[in-house]
């Protein structure tokens, strides 16, 4: 894990002049926000277990990195392509470890004065049938409010026959949701957030954490993950995320 972990900074400096960065993701879920065209965005994420399970057994890590590019020029209807290559500790998932994304998205105040920002996408799109197709889709709609700070909802459907509970029963759709603020009167470079997911299924999850703006382009996030369902997902994780923009 030391190793991963210095990795990524390693990575997160050498990259510091390059360009600069708008997050995708909030700590757990996907967000409204969006590359920008010909923007390439690379994230690499770790999460890490604490405590043993039950068992007295402690589930691996996971550890994932990857792109996402901006591909649409126009201001008001945005889009981003991406994929991952995930790994999880697991003999049979990480046989295939890519997992595909995509967003469309248009931003606060483009349809109106006060319109919500609005954004339709999917992720997890495995390459292998009933194994990692987990195949998300969902929407979100957040605001960014005086002295609140932003708030986002939204739903999420996925592929039944995979997001499921222990006994095996569908867990495959859920409410997301989200709260963020850039701390502008500590630093502008401090970023606060607690996102959650609904499902019985291994998504289900409560996060929150910050992160430090270390350059325009780069930015780590450090969070804590609580499992709605630790009878799937396992104990709960600490995670570290650097993003970066080329």
């Amino acid at each position: 894990m030391k190793k991963i972990l210095a990795l990524t900074f390693i990575l997160a400096f050498s990259y510091a002049w390059e360009c600069y960065a708008t997050p995708s993701t909030q700590i757990w879920i996907p967000s409204t926000d969006i590359q920008k065209f010909a923007t390439v965005h690379l994230n690499i994420d770790s999460y890490v277990r604490l405590r043993n399970e039950p068992n007295g057994t402690r589930k691996a890590p996971l550890f994932l990195i990857g792109p996402t590019v901006g591909i649409l020029p126009w201001e008001k209807l945005q889009a981003e392509v991406g994929f991952d290559v995930m790994y999880q500790g697991d003999a049979n998932l990480d046989k295939y470890p890519i997992y595909f994304n995509a967003k469309v998205a248009t931003p606060e105040d483009s349809m109106f004065t006060w319109s919500p920002a609005v954004a339709i996408g999917g992720y997890n799109f495995g390459v292998k049938s009933g194994v990692t197709t987990q195949d998300i889709g969902y929407a979100l709609a957040a605001r960014t409010f005086p002295i609140i700070g932003r708030l986002t909802g939204g739903y999420f459907y996925g592929n039944k026959n995979v997001l499921v509970d222990e006994n095996g029963d569908r867990a495959n759709h859920g409410p997301m949701a989200s709260w963020d603020r850039t701390m502008k009167e500590i630093n502008e470079k401090l970023w606060l957030c607690v996102d959650y997911q609904g499902s019985r299924s291994n998504l289900g999850a409560v996060n929150f954490g910050f992160s430090w703006t270390f350059a325009p382009n780069v930015s780590t996030i450090l969070g804590y993950d609580l499992y709605l369902n630790r009878n799937i997902a396992g104990r709960d994780t600490a995670t570290v995320q650097v993003d970066i923009n080329f």
